[in-house]
């Protein structure tokens, strides 16, 4: 059973919403996949903050038209799941993961924003590290001089103990 107009309008603002704050859309084809392994998938993807979602391709195309991610309508052909996260490299992340325990889920495209990518632009951008990682990695590089001079600064005094130490072994000995 369809669903009618207004139930229509209701689904396009829901993921109209979505996609206004969406840094990428990951378009997957999902035939043949049983549901355990699409419940797995959702999970996956919630743990992930990722929003996943089947719909009819006329309503993605509705709800992305006039949107940075309006490059996708053309892609937009044959059952699709449509990955959608605020993070430009979460999405890939889950989808591809996924997609390679699993055959029968199949990238099919991707779009940042008035940016398209095919099937190996997925890919790049799912080995990408994540927002988290790199500030995580930028936190490290610019700690590192600080932590450095610490190190450095601490090694003057450590050195004229140990020097001390050694002077006062070498007196008993001569003792």
């Amino acid at each position: 059973m369809g669903l009618n107009r207004s139930e229509k309008a209701v689904v396009i603002d829901e993921v109209g919403a979505r996609v206004s704050q969406a840094q990428a859309i990951i378009l997957a084809e999902y035939r043949g996949l049983g549901v355990k392994a699409l419940t797995d998938l959702r999970k996956q993807a919630r743990e992930q903050g990722v929003y996943l979602r089947v719909l009819k391709n006329t309503l993605a195309q509705r709800a992305v038209s006039g949107t940075p991610f309006e490059v996708l309508a053309g892609s937009m052909v044959g059952p699709l799941m449509y990955g959608m996260s605020s993070d430009p490299v979460s999405a890939a992340k889950v989808l591809n993961a996924f997609a390679k325990g699993n055959e029968k889920l199949v990238l099919k495209a991707g779009a940042l924003p008035n940016y398209l990518m095919d099937q190996q632009g997925v890919r790049a951008l799912a080995s990408m590290p994540s927002r988290e990682e790199l500030l995580s990695l930028l936190l490290g590089t610019l700690q590192a001089p600080v932590a450095k001079l610490a190190r450095t600064l601490n090694e003057v005094p450590g050195r004229f103990v140990r020097t001390l130490a050694a002077l006062e072994e070498q007196r008993k000995a001569l003792a």
